[in-house]
């Protein structure tokens, strides 16, 4: 039955998406056979007054309709270029997280169902929604405090949003097993693991706690730092449902205007902005990583706030090294070093000769360095050299296209502040700096610690690994003696498993079928 209702709203989803005119808009003229045949007819279903909008537009209107677990789909997506692609990547970046408020009882009921209290009791006053998106919608409110009583931002889960995920998530995954069975071509993207992450960082975004957890982190690691910060949090009214925060008056960074006539230097914001995520990326390894212009105010000491940290990246120092010697490379002009780095990460497979992958790479850094500093763009530079990485087999790391989008985003925020923006010389000071503490004479020594402990470690489990590699010897042996056997249990559930597969399969696309069947004949 749950694939029989995945396969349903499948249809239902696909139909919406071919009425809006998305299928049409796609790019089909170079298709042949089948596909082309179905893209043709998805112009023909298409709604009249959708043929004259934009794709964007009509991307937008298609994703209103079918919901808030399509926004987040759409979302999560946009993060993904590797995945659907640059341009549809952008016009999914340009999704509005925003949806229509739900009443405050039912933000009354969630606060009391997750932290155990009433409203009453735990904000001295709670008020009217000023803004609602997807998973969740916010209320001002205020608490006593010894200090007196003081403003707080109050994050509410919208109601039975999980449920109806869930629900849409089965539909997803039945689309990428399908894709992955019947287009072989689209195997190397591996669209059933795609959503398998989207599965786990909505999740992770739908429980508050840990969101406040990342406010918290972030919050420690530029405690000292100049210009930039996060709200604090409320620890005693914050749990999975509902997030309460310090509220934040400020001026958000799409307003260019108020920003200047509260007489904010726009050239240090912009500064400030670039170098802060840099920061974060390189010396913590924890960035925000939906630093739109609507996420970030600048308070009345000129500070930017970051708010919404339900997605957040991480970079082990691995990928932290990677980045670094990358941007420095390009700023030396080190187009060998810069390739080595990716053999080094092991990035690039050994197959390919240095040589000619620092050839690859010459052929995008050489153009930047014949333009003017100011019009460089290192969005663009990290895209371009992903791009080329593919052609020498370079397999798909999330983590670093999560940071490359995040980075075109924080660097067109800086742009549209100070249209001069020089990137390269703002960013210069902090890669210079951390590729001095990190891979100079310090950064050595922090390797070797790090080394020495960890063989410190491995001479402490000796006895346990000693034992682990008998009794593996001893298995191989039996093996060899007797052959690979699977128990009962095992062989019963490979067998249980491959009929429901299979079943699950046919059942989805007789159910496709009838539906298509079905909504041509109301056509009719």
């Amino acid at each position: 039955m749950s694939s029989i209702g995945a396969s349903f709203r499948l249809a239902r989803a696909g139909w919406i998406m071919v009425r809006e005119g998305v299928v049409a808009a796609l790019p089909g003229d170079q298709l042949d056979g089948l596909p082309k045949l179905g893209w043709r007819v998805a112009k023909i279903f298409t709604r009249r007054r959708a043929r004259t909008k934009q794709r964007s537009d009509r991307l937008a209107n298609a994703i209103a309709r079918l919901g808030p677990s399509y926004v987040k789909l759409g979302q999560f997506l946009a993060t993904r270029p590797d995945v659907v692609g640059d341009e549809i990547a952008l016009d999914l970046a340009l999704l509005q997280d925003s949806m229509a408020t739900f009443p405050v009882s039912e933000a009354v009921d969630a606060i009391e169902g997750s932290l155990g209290r009433s409203v009453s009791d735990l904000y001295v006053k709670f008020g009217d929604p000023v803004a609602a998106a997807s998973i969740a919608q916010v209320h001002p409110a205020e608490v006593a405090t010894p200090d007196g009583v003081r403003k707080v931002a109050v994050k509410v889960i919208r109601p039975g949003v999980r449920k109806r995920f869930f629900q849409d998530l089965e539909s997803y995954f039945l689309a990428a097993r399908l894709q992955e069975r019947y287009i072989p071509s689209s195997r190397r993207l591996r669209p059933v693991q795609v959503t398998e992450t989207l599965a786990q960082t909505t999740k992770v975004e739908m429980d508050f706690r840990l969101e406040a957890a990342a406010y918290s982190e972030l919050g420690e690691n530029t405690k000292d730092d100049p210009g930039f910060r996060v709200p604090s949090v409320d620890w005693e009214r914050t749990g999975r449902d509902v997030l309460t925060m310090e509220w934040i008056d400020g001026v958000k960074l799409n307003d260019i205007e108020g920003l200047r006539a509260a007489g904010h230097d726009l050239k240090a914001i912009a500064a400030t902005l670039i170098q802060s995520f840099l920061r974060h990326t390189l010396r913590d390894g924890f960035f925000h990583a939906d630093m739109h212009p609507g996420n970030m105010f600048v308070d009345a000491k000129g500070d930017i706030v970051a708010v919404d940290l339900g997605i957040s990246g991480r970079l082990g120092k691995k990928e932290r090294r990677f980045l670094a010697e990358i941007l420095y490379g390009f700023i030396t002009r080190d187009y060998t070093r810069v390739a080595e780095v990716h053999f080094e990460a092991g990035y690039v497979p050994r197959k390919h000769d240095v040589a000619a992958f620092a050839q690859a790479i010459r052929a995008i850094g050489e153009p930047i360095h014949g333009q003017p500093a100011e019009t460089i763009s290192m969005a663009k530079l990290l895209t371009l050299l992903f791009e080329v990485t593919e052609l020498f087999d370079m397999e798909t790391r999330p983590e670093l296209v999560l940071l490359q989008k995040t980075m075109v985003v924080v660097e067109g925020v800086a742009r549209s502040l100070d249209p001069a923006f020089n990137m390269w010389k703002t960013a210069e000071p902090v890669v210079g700096n951390w590729i001095a503490g990190n891979l100079g004479p310090r950064g050595l020594l922090v390797d070797a610690r790090d080394g020495l402990g960890a063989l410190l470690s491995l001479a402490r489990q000796a006895p346990d690994l000693s034992a682990r590699a008998e009794r593996l010897s001893r298995e191989i042996d039996a093996m060899a003696e007797n052959g690979l056997r699977f128990d009962d249990a095992t062989a019963h559930a490979i067998g249980k498993a491959e009929a429901r597969h299979t079943r699950s399969g046919r059942i989805a696309l007789w159910v496709i079928a009838l539906t298509l069947v079905y909504i041509a004949w109301k056509l009719l």
